[in-house]
């Protein structure tokens, strides 16, 4: 990878966060991680644009979901990806955003590279993600 992004990893699982998070590493990502809307409007409000693409979980428990952080993502012209495994509950609500959508499970890595290749133009979903 020639550039180095800045990645917002928005995930309520510590598990795949940090699986994300390392993943995004290797591949000399400057990585920024929430747990809730809350701390990922933070690093969007102290970094802005200087964010380069983010990743959303769309459930994030009691009932919450990442669309506060997905308007604010768009409004500010920040390209992201869902990745959920929760789609039959959220999938009208999915279609209003017109994001592309990587199911759970994915490796870490694929999610990552579909990530990256949408911020460069590419449909996220044409970069091969296999379930683990």
């Amino acid at each position: 990878m020639a550039k180095s992004y800045t990645i917002l990893l928005l995930e309520d699982e510590p598990l795949i966060l940090m699986d994300m998070e390392f993943a995004a590493e290797d591949l000399g990502c400057e990585v920024l991680t929430a747990t809730n809307c809350d701390a990922a409007n933070r690093h969007i409000q102290s970094l802005g644009r200087k964010i380069d693409l983010a990743i959303l979980d769309v459930s994030l428990g009691n009932g919450l979901t990442c669309f506060p952080v997905a308007h604010e993502l768009e409004r500010l012209d920040i390209p992201y990806i869902l990745h959920s495994g929760d789609l039959d509950r959220h999938n009208e609500r999915i279609r209003e955003l017109d994001a592309q959508l990587i199911a759970k499970p994915a490796s870490a890595d694929k999610v990552i590279a579909a990530a990256i290749a949408h911020s460069q133009g590419a449909d996220a979903r044409s970069v091969h993600v296999t379930a683990e």
